[in-house]
């Protein structure tokens, strides 16, 4: 059985997500949980994008062991150079340059016709060879890349060094039967493709990405290029979850399985979920809300006679844990942290203890406290912005005979100041006292609530999206009391446009 690697994008093309930017602390922080969720490759970045994007390469390639580091970069010499600058401490590293190849591209965006194309890709990938031994080469809209010219390019790379050739569908505009001959092609007619790894890099837009990567691993692809939730630019890309659990539900069917371990296939979607603000539709596969629920009748019998009847993966496989959490109101801090490096949590002190306190008086309001308690209590620990604003204190009042108001206290900067302000219900009401005191001139784009756990007493969650000269931001708060959570949320956002300014 052979192993097919998993090269996860999140990091970089599932960033390009509209609101989905993320600063170098929640791009560390992702990249350590992708180390423990076991994939191949880490695409941390576009080194030459941006200052924060080379700050976030050079930070994970110095910091997170395991995967191989990359960055990406165009066929051009100074993205090949500032790529090489921001691995050059990483252990594990590799170069990904990229040039299109369809005809459609060469006119209309580069305007160089097929032989310039070709000589610049070779160019390049000699270049990056000089400065690593992973070199990765994609020929950009390859799905629309006329087939003799496409199999012409792939040969020149391996020849002038790429290790790795991906085969993208840029545009999410190919099928499995068609995207399956394209591999198969490419295998037959390249003579020199046995020297290099060839892999996919599938977009959504026709919702097929997951259905032509597996294509492409039954015609010989050794690589899927994915990222978690199938994030990314557009519809999205690939699903690294679904990828990785169709491989390893039907090993037999494709005599081929990942290094990841599945066990940390929901912790990593949560984690990607309260970064980004991008919520996981209940009926997605793998880690939707009801991938796991069962209402019917009839399946609720088989189940309950033996649960193969009408469920093919474990629950427990992709980590989800129907035992409840045993950490009470009588548990110790030594506990405490120990499960939170369980969960895979590393708290400095001072915010274990600060954690500690919440946990204490959570344990008091709720009967049940469960991981998603857990991890929603450290997510308002870990501070991955700096703090301008921060919530002193708040009341609420609100009733059906009058007007709903709201009195925040916020330290500004070390300076607590108190404002009151009134709307249209007590969220509202929240909202306008923390913009009268911050003074905010942002757009509120989204406020979504939910119940973490179940029952009356579950933490509720709020993300609230804010957008700002035409940039996004998305602020995560967890409570008891949806109203506290709602402010918390708000605030957090407003930290995080303060720090993009900064």
């Amino acid at each position: 059985m052979r192993t097919v690697r998993i090269f996860d994008t999140t990091l970089r093309d599932g960033e390009q997500s509209p609101g989905a930017s993320m600063n170098v602390p929640e791009k560390l922080q992702v990249a350590r949980q992708l180390a423990r969720l076991g994939v191949d490759i880490i695409e941390a970045g576009f080194a030459i994008a941006s200052p924060g994007d080379f700050e976030a390469i050079r930070t994970i390639g110095g910091e997170v062991e395991g995967p191989v580091i990359c960055s990406l970069a165009r066929a051009r010499e100074e993205d090949i150079k500032r790529a090489w600058e921001a691995l050059k401490d990483a252990p594990r590293r590799r170069i990904h340059t990229f040039h299109s190849t369809s005809d459609i591209h060469l006119k209309h965006q580069f305007r160089v016709s097929r032989e310039e194309a070709l000589k610049r890709s070779v160019a390049m990938v000699q270049l990056a060879r000089s400065f690593v031994d992973d070199v990765q080469f994609s020929p950009m809209d390859a799905t629309r890349t006329e087939i003799g010219y496409l199999c012409e390019v792939v040969e020149a790379v391996i020849e002038a060094g790429a290790l790795t050739v991906n085969i993208p569908d840029t545009v999410g505009y190919t099928i499995p039967a068609e995207f399956g001959a394209m591999i198969k092609a490419i295998m037959d007619r390249v003579p020199n493709a046995g020297k290099a790894v060839i892999a996919v890099h599938c977009h959504n837009d026709l919702g097929l990405a997951t259905a032509n990567s597996l294509t492409a691993v039954l015609k010989g692809a050794g690589q899927i290029e994915c990222t978690i939730n199938g994030i990314g630019e557009r519809a999205g890309n690939c699903s690294l979850e679904e990828v990785v659990m169709a491989l390893r539900t039907r090993r037999d069917l494709f005599n081929a399985d990942t290094a990841v371990s599945t066990e940390e296939i929901m912790r990593s979607s949560r984690l990607i979920t309260k970064i980004t603000g991008m919520s996981v539709q209940p009926n997605k596969a793998i880690v939707g809300a009801n991938a796991f629920a069962h209402e019917s009748g009839i399946h609720q019998d088989g189940l309950l006679k033996d649960k193969s009847t009408y469920e093919i993966i474990r629950p427990e496989t992709i980590g989800l844990h129907k035992t409840k959490f045993v950490l009470g109101k009588h548990s110790g801090r030594h506990a405490f942290r120990t499960r939170l490096n369980e969960l895979g949590y590393t708290l400095k002190d001072e915010e274990v203890n600060s954690a500690f306190e919440r946990f204490k008086k959570l344990a008091d309001q709720k009967k049940d406290i469960f991981d998603e308690d857990l991890e929603a209590l450290v997510s308002d620990e870990v501070t991955l912005v700096p703090e301008v604003y921060s919530l002193v204190d708040m009341s609420v009042s609100s009733g059906m005979n009058q007007k709903p108001s709201a009195t925040i206290k916020l330290s500004v900067r070390g300076k607590d100041i108190e404002k009151t302000g009134q709307g249209d219900g007590p969220v509202d009401a929240v909202f306008k006292a923390i913009t009268s005191v911050t003074e905010a001139q942002s757009r509120l784009l989204k406020y979504e609530v939910k119940a973490i756990t179940g029952g009356t007493d579950a933490l509720g969650e709020v993300v609230c999206s804010l957008e700002k000269d035409g940039k996004s931001v998305s602020g995560h708060g967890a409570d008891t009391d949806i109203i506290v959570a709602s402010a918390k949320a708000y605030i957090n956002a407003l930290n995080k446009l303060a720090a993009r300014k900064q």
